[in-house]
């Protein structure tokens, strides 16, 4: 611990994100990347960016894309907000919408980042635990609380909550803001979106790092009552004016204009998913039902840290959780046939030797 560290910094434990090699031919199923590139016009709206554009200040409220996306989603504009990638947007969350007296509620395997908003927010938080198959259930959140946050598909499972279910924990819990976080909602779910104009304690938050290739420009967003957005202003204006540059916002608006892009690259992406969840369950792994970018898998004699040592000595990364309840799982991003073929004839070998 430096001795010019805050007593915060030093007692915090950080967010480990997927590892990001360098310079190397790696077949990396790590970090639920898109395997294919992002539409055509992206690329086009970033090389036409002009001088101007970059020296000057991007528009504070992204008011071009921010009227895109709602379009898109059949809201106003005001019930939109964005943010650095929806890490940022969740982190205000926290402090805009989910800090209160009571604690929030999330899953006890979940996302790893909202512990850590938690310990840096000083936010009381009450994990509840899966069920045994590792669904969510509605009931379980119906108890008294400060909010509620839950990703759909939930990660690293990737197993959905149906807009049924989730519509059961808005009826249940009136009186807190339910925060559905949809990473990964374009790859076999439907977006909660369509529950707002009847629950005003709903936030959606979506991201265009996964279904739409843009990771490396860091886009997110949130949808929700205009009260439960104007509390996100307040804290993004407290901390950061210009969350959103020039060429991010451009590139955005190229990607939401291009639809039939957008839903062949997600239906890809699915193909692939079914067709290795089918190669894995011939293996010997059990396969959970996936409705996002990825599997999440064990091996019914295999060991999975030893199995994630064997697959990097192939070329080959996955992401291991050595946590309890999951240290025998591996997750799995889906890549391209080429990249998975890698990964199934590197299983193969494995599990021969």
């Amino acid at each position: 611990m430096s001795r010019f560290w805050s007593e915060l910094a030093g007692n915090l434990t950080p967010y480990v994100p997927g590892e990001q090699p360098q310079g190397t031919r790696l077949v990396k199923l790590n970090t639920n990347e898109s395997p294919y590139g992002p539409a055509p016009g992206v690329l086009a709206a970033i090389t036409a960016t002009t001088d101007d554009q970059l020296r000057r200040y991007p528009d504070p409220q992204a008011n071009e894309l921010r009227a895109a996306w709602a379009a898109r989603e059949g809201l106003a504009a005001d019930e939109v907000f964005l943010g650095n990638g929806s890490d940022e947007v969740l982190a205000h969350a926290f402090q805009a919408l989910l800090k209160h007296a009571e604690p929030v509620l999330f899953p006890d395997i979940s996302y790893s980042f909202y512990p850590v908003w938690c310990e840096l927010y000083d936010v009381e938080f009450r994990t509840i635990p899966l069920a045994q198959d590792f669904s969510i259930k509605p009931g379980d959140y119906a108890q008294r609380c400060g909010g509620i946050i839950i990703p759909n598909p939930n990660a690293p499972t990737g197993i959905l909550l149906s807009l049924e279910q989730i519509r059961e924990i808005l009826i249940s819990q009136p009186d807190v803001v339910v925060v559905i976080d949809e990473a990964y909602i374009d790859f076999g779910g439907e977006s909660a979106t369509s529950l707002i104009p009847r629950h005003d304690n709903l936030l959606v938050v979506q991201t265009a790092s996964k279904s739409r290739s843009l990771a490396g420009l860091r886009v997110g967003a949130a949808f929700g009552h205009r009260d439960l957005i104007a509390g996100l202003e307040r804290v993004k204006d407290s901390f950061n004016s210009y969350p959103l540059d020039n060429i991010a916002q451009r590139a955005a608006l190229a990607s939401l204009a291009d639809e039939s892009w957008f839903s062949a690259s997600c239906q890809r992406v699915i193909s692939t998913r079914e067709r290795v969840a089918l190669r894995l369950l011939g293996m010997g792994f059990e396969v959970l039902p996936s409705k996002a970018n990825f599997v999440f898998v064990r091996h019914a004699s295999r060991d999975a840290a030893e199995l994630f040592s064997a697959l990097r000595e192939r070329q080959v990364i996955v992401r291991y959780f050595n946590k309890p309840r999951i240290d025998q799982f591996l997750r799995i991003s889906i890549g391209t046939d080429a990249e998975m073929d890698a990964l199934l004839e590197a299983l193969e070998a494995i599990l021969a030797a």
